[in-house]
């Protein structure tokens, strides 16, 4: 069959060759049809093999940066004590990383650390502008002061979003705090990870507080905090956890339990941070002073925290907390010395204030020198 038409074909093109440029026209063009089909499909595979080979290849990358990160870059940061590089590092790097959840597994865990470091940068903006607003009152500049305090409140309602979405990626990598069942740590840097979440949601509650906006932040976010923090070692973590717990005692009404002192509470924990040089305690410990009006008790912080820096080093592994810290109280110490002088704490005196009694000043004796 197929033999008889081919020399049907080869008869007919003999006798009529315009016949034959017509088959062949037809021909040629549903072979050009089946290379055309033939080149799409190659290059849709072509184009989906190439869209494998990135996604895998993104997926690569994402794994080995979220490990580096963990593993090198984090510790790093820790033994370093310079806040302002590690404001930049996290606010810059923060959407990189976490894009990197759209092709790998979600970054929770240094999410956690990115967010509460960039909240932090957020909140340093709005004690800047609480100490201008306090400036401005001092010298009766009203409109000043209401501008600074504006600005304040927006940098704090920013704060208290990135706080609060550490405290979203802490809940989901680590599970549901405070509910009786503590996570199995793999070292001790998860730990401290644990740690740094549970800071990031009571500051996340604290930060809504002080922009007097609705973030959203979870009211018993507090309560939550003071029972997770039971998963940690107060002893080995220089006292941090307890002294979250007590300041929530002292700062919640009803909160404290029967037969516990919160103040006291801090005075331990206190002692534990200045001897293992990481003084998280004493921020807890004024900022509870703070709550409860007692501008003495907190001098007293400030003026412990200012000695301990002399008598102690900060802990080497840990720098970083101990100067952010450090950051921390500073600015509590600026802003008492701002209501009262109208400027911050003078250079090289901090843990001294405005109404400490003038110590005797050696005069000289001009007439003998004369």
């Amino acid at each position: 069959m197929m033999m008889h038409t081919g020399i049907s074909l080869t008869q007919t093109s003999r006798r009529n060759p315009s016949r034959l440029t017509g088959s062949g026209q037809v021909v040629r063009q549903a072979i050009a049809r089946f290379k055309g089909i033939a080149v799409a499909l190659s290059l849709g595979t072509l184009l989906s093999g190439c869209g494998v080979i990135n996604n895998m290849m993104y997926k690569t990358t994402g794994d080995v940066m979220q490990g580096f990160s963990r593993d090198h870059t984090v510790p790093y940061l820790l033994e370093s004590g310079d806040l302002a590089m590690g404001c930049a590092m996290s606010e810059a790097t923060a959407p990189l990383l976490m894009s990197f959840g759209r092709v790998t597994s979600e970054p929770d865990q240094l999410a956690v650390m990115l967010y509460l470091s960039a909240g932090g940068c957020a909140e340093d903006q709005g004690r800047e502008h609480e100490l201008a607003a306090l400036a401005a009152m001092y010298d009766r500049n009203g409109n000043a002061a209401e501008d600074a305090m504006i600005r304040q409140k927006r940098a704090y309602a920013l704060a208290s979003r990135r706080y609060f979405k550490g405290w979203q990626h802490h809940n989901t990598f680590y599970g549901e705090p405070g509910t009786g069942e503590c996570p199995d740590f793999d070292d001790d840097l998860d730990e401290f990870i644990y740690l740094a979440g549970l800071l990031s949601g009571l500051q996340a509650l604290n930060a809504e507080i002080q922009s007097t906006s609705s973030i959203g932040v979870p009211k018993n976010v507090g309560a939550v905090v003071a029972r997770a923090s039971g998963c940690l070692e107060s002893d080995k973590w220089w006292g941090a956890p307890m002294a979250l717990k007590a300041t929530v005692w002292a700062m919640m009404p009803g909160a404290q339990p029967e037969g516990e002192d919160a103040f006291e509470r801090l005075a331990i924990t206190d002692q534990l941070g200045e001897e293992a040089g990481v003084r998280l305690s004493h921020v807890f410990h004024a900022i509870a002073a703070t709550n409860k009006g007692d501008e003495a008790g907190v001098k007293s912080v400030v003026r412990k925290h200012a000695e301990s820096l002399k008598e102690q080093a900060s802990n080497e592994k840990w720098a970083f907390v101990d100067a952010m810290a450090t950051n921390i109280i500073v600015s509590i110490s600026d802003r008492l010395w701002v209501e009262n002088t109208g400027h911050r704490t003078p250079l090289g005196q901090l843990g001294t204030f405005w109404d400490d009694q003038q110590k005797e000043v050696e005069t000289m004796d001009l007439d003998g020198l004369l």
